[in-house]
């Protein structure tokens, strides 16, 4: 019995000291797996990252980490009320979890679940600077007006998001409305540095130049706005504001009517209103109370969902809509609309990835669907993903081909990836439509002209001119084929042309002057040099050209004159002092006499010469002789 005693303490010591654990504080797998969960905000590697979720859910697959991961798959694929579940079980068994705070406060705030979503997303920050949860609470406070802390957030989402514009338009808009628009410039310049076609940042400027009664500058930005954009509603609607300001009643109009608001009499704008786009009358109250009770009965109903998002949209309350939308994607709803207007919805929170696989699912169910092709590809093109916005645009046009705006777009997303072949095309059949479009013959002959065919490249700059004379782009562009191709009198008017519209630049009326130069036009030349000097005084370039053209027609003291003016004004011109020796030293020749001093100088140089040259000799001859008698 003592030996079975012995043996039962030997062998539970040897359990204890090889590290076997009977649960009773050993290692526990829960809380290595917690530990784990903190890596996987940062794996970018998709299969790291699966196998981190696995061994995950293996180590601790009821416990908080399991269900933390079982949130962020959910998401992952659209599923935001599952996640939503998850996050909260993760939380009920880690009360003190950040990220599934963090992650639970950005899916409340989607769904406009703003005082749950602060409260998570305090929770997240207080552990985890994260700057996704830092933009999150950023939207909110700017909603709620606490500019102060929206700024200081967005200013933390910043420093770790320097590629997001939607950050710095939002820092924009909340210094814009906490009355720094100096501030707010700069944070919309940042934005368009992160990404060079956000229409925000450009509505934003538009807007404050508009306060401070700048309408051409406001009109400028809202023009590029336009380019990148041509859906955008807005946009044209702004335009055709200050147009209108500015009595330009054709343009006003036209914008209006891109604006989807023409210019129609009270009556007829009342019987074109489109269906179910009423304000919340007591028939729509009605409607939706009726709708809810019949959920009540028929929770499961996607359809009826569908019908409440839609009654809640077009009551404007968006935040109900977006959530009865998503109750309907919860229920596997096949109408494709559901997940158009979900996206549309999300688009206008600034939640563009959620956008994205809202449109994608409407896509799915609906192959054909032009609305949800073009918003995805316009998506994408702004994300800078250009070869899936090109997919989608193509879609698009295959479905709807008379969409000029559309052309246009693709053509320069061909440009800007270097395919001038493709590009070509879409900005041709971009022009068909719009022969006389500015910036789109500009931009296609800019593509000719990289190829090497300068006769289509001046084909469209001349378009251009024709529409504004005062394009000084296109005028140098021209100018540069022209000397290419050796065509002086063609650069001869498009030079005059140019002192004509911009008489007081010393440099157009010194260029022309070159040209008659070189073209033995004296008489010309001298008097557009003159012109240059007319306007600026002391345009050295110009004076030392009137110099040397005076030197070639023999004007010396004149071509003196000039080039000593030229000489003070530039002191660094080479040519300059190159032609002032050349008048010293050949047209002012003066002989140098030799003084009697110096002759007398000379002759003793010599005679000093001679006596040393005998001396040597003599030295030489006496020590041959010494070396002869040795000898002997």
């Amino acid at each position: 019995m003592r030996k079975l005693w012995t043996y039962s303490m030997l062998l539970c010591a040897l359990l204890l000291l090889t590290g076997f654990s009977w649960g009773l504080g050993g290692t526990d797998p829960c809380r290595k797996a917690l530990e784990l969960t903190g890596t996987l905000e940062t794996n970018r590697d998709e299969a790291q990252l699966r196998q981190a979720e696995a061994r995950i859910l293996s180590l601790c697959p009821d416990g908080g980490a399991g269900h933390y991961v079982s949130a962020v798959q959910l998401e992952r694929i659209g599923n935001f009320d599952g996640a939503i579940n998850e996050y909260r079980k993760a939380l009920q068994q880690e009360k003190s979890f950040p990220l599934a705070s963090g992650n639970l406060g950005l899916l409340y705030a989607q769904k406009g679940m703003n005082d749950n979503a602060m409260i998570e997303l305090a929770r997240g920050l207080a552990s985890v600077p994260n700057p996704r949860y830092h933009k999150a609470m950023a939207r909110i406070m700017a909603e709620r007006k606490v500019y102060p802390l929206a700024i200081y957030h967005y200013d933390e989402a910043a420093r770790e998001l320097p590629r997001d514009s939607a950050v710095f338009n939002g820092l924009a808009d909340a210094y814009a409305a906490a009355g720094q628009p100096e501030k707010a410039l700069e944070e919309y310049r940042r934005a368009l540095t992160a990404d060079p076609n956000s229409e925000a940042a450009y509505i934003g400027m538009a807007t404050i130049h508009l306060s401070r009664n700048e309408p051409d500058k406001a009109l400028d930005l809202l023009k590029k706005a336009e380019t990148n954009s041509p859906q955008n509603r807005d946009i044209h609607l702004m335009m055709a504001s200050i147009y209108e300001k500015k009595g330009d009643a054709k343009s006003a109009e036209y914008q209006s009517l891109l604006g989807g608001k023409p210019k129609t009499a009270p009556a007829a704008a009342q019987q074109q209103k489109p269906a179910g786009e009423v304000a919340l009358t007591g028939d729509s109250a009605r409607d939706i109370d009726a709708l809810k009770t019949a959920l009540k009965d028929n929770p499961t109903s996607a359809a009826l969902y569908e019908k409440l998002g839609n009654q809640y949209r077009s009551g404007g309350m968006e935040t109900e809509a977006i959530a009865a939308y998503r109750e309907a994607v919860h229920l596997n709803s096949t109408s494709p609309d559901v997940y158009l207007n979900l996206g549309i919805l999300l688009e206008k929170r600034s939640l563009p990835d959620e956008a994205v696989v809202a449109y994608k699912q409407a896509i799915r169910i609906k192959p054909d669907s032009a609305d949800a092709h073009l918003r995805l590809a316009d998506l994408r093109y702004s994300r800078g993903l250009y070869q899936e916005a090109v997919t989608h645009y193509g879609e698009f046009l295959k479905l709807k081909p008379d969409s000029p705006d559309i052309q246009l777009k693709l053509a320069r997303i061909f440009a800007r990836n270097k395919e001038n072949g493709l590009a070509i095309d879409a900005y041709t059949a971009f022009l068909k439509h719009s022969p006389d479009n500015v910036e789109a013959n500009r931009e296609i002959a800019a593509l000719y002209r990289a190829k090497g065919a300068n006769d289509q490249a001046v084909a469209h700059y001349t378009k251009v001119l024709a529409q504004q004379k005062d394009d000084m782009e296109t005028r140098n562009a021209l100018v540069s084929i022209y000397v290419k191709n050796k065509q002086y009198d063609e650069i001869t008017g498009l030079l005059k042309g140019t002192a004509e519209l911009f008489p007081d630049d010393p440099n157009n009326h010194y260029k022309l002057g070159l040209i008659y130069e070189f073209k033995k036009d004296y008489e010309n030349a001298i008097a557009t040099y003159k012109k240059a000097i007319e306007v600026k005084a002391d345009h050295a370039r110009s004076l030392n050209a009137l110099g040397r053209l005076y030197m070639k027609t023999g004007r010396i003291s004149e071509a003196k004159e000039m080039l000593e003016a030229a000489k003070k004004a530039d002191p660094t011109l080479e040519e300059t002092a190159v032609l002032l020796n050349n008048i010293r030293d050949e047209f002012n020749p003066e002989p140098r006499k030799i003084s009697k001093a110096k002759k007398g100088k000379s002759k003793k140089v010599k005679k000093s010469s001679k006596s040393k040259k005998s001396s040597k000799t003599g030295k030489s001859s006496q020590k041959k002789s010494a070396a002869s008698k040795k000898h002997q």
